[in-house]
């Protein structure tokens, strides 16, 4: 389930309703889509992207997207690393950034101009869209795991354009994932992990 983070205000919001409203007030777009039970633990990506086809031609039908693909990351990914590099510092893009979270999780950072930084992290079930224009930047969670289906209106206005002084720098990188919060791994309490 999706979270929204503070930091400087050292606080949290965890309720879906809450948190499409606080977002909305920044033009970011979330919902929750089922996952349980609709695509199979390995489904292709073929089957994930018949299986929303409804969403996504909504979607599409309403921003003007053109196509849809899905990314499967991992740790055994080949370049991961340099590719996260590309997402990890304080960028925009010339369209909107939408993401539908199939399986794992991962952490978008928002700058907003005239407010103070906030994430939110997204898991299994959570759509976001980041409008255009928007400065953010994102993070995969410790496991390294996200399976996704992106939208586009066109893949060359997905090119990160970075800033000349980055907020990411004074944010430390925080997505413990859902095993590490749940206790799995002997990990602190989850309100304790409000600190960036």
């Amino acid at each position: 389930m999706a979270c929204v983070q503070i930091p400087d205000e050292k606080c949290q919001i965890r309720e879906p309703a809450e948190i499409r409203a606080f977002l909305k007030k920044y033009g970011i777009v979330f919902e929750q889509w089922d996952v349980e039970g609709r695509i199979g633990p390995d489904a292709t990506n073929e089957e994930i992207l018949d299986a929303y086809a409804p969403e996504i031609e909504r979607l599409k039908a309403a921003h003007g997207f053109v196509t849809a693909d899905v990314i499967n990351v991992n740790p055994e990914t080949p370049g991961l690393d340099q590719m996260l590099a590309k997402f990890d510092k304080e960028h925009l893009h010339t369209e909107d950034e939408v993401r539908f979270t199939v399986k794992g999780s991962g952490v978008f950072h928002i700058n907003p101009e005239s407010d103070t930084v906030f994430s939110i992290t997204v898991e299994s079930g959570d759509l976001i869209s980041v409008p255009k224009g928007t400065h953010h930047w994102f993070n995969l969670c410790t496991d390294k795991t996200i399976r996704c289906i992106r939208l586009f209106e066109d893949m060359s206005g997905w090119t990160p354009h970075y800033m000349e002084d980055p907020a990411h720098e004074n944010y430390a990188p925080l997505c413990m994932g859902p095993s590490y919060l749940n206790g799995d791994q002997g990990g602190p309490d989850v309100e304790e992990i409000v600190k960036f």
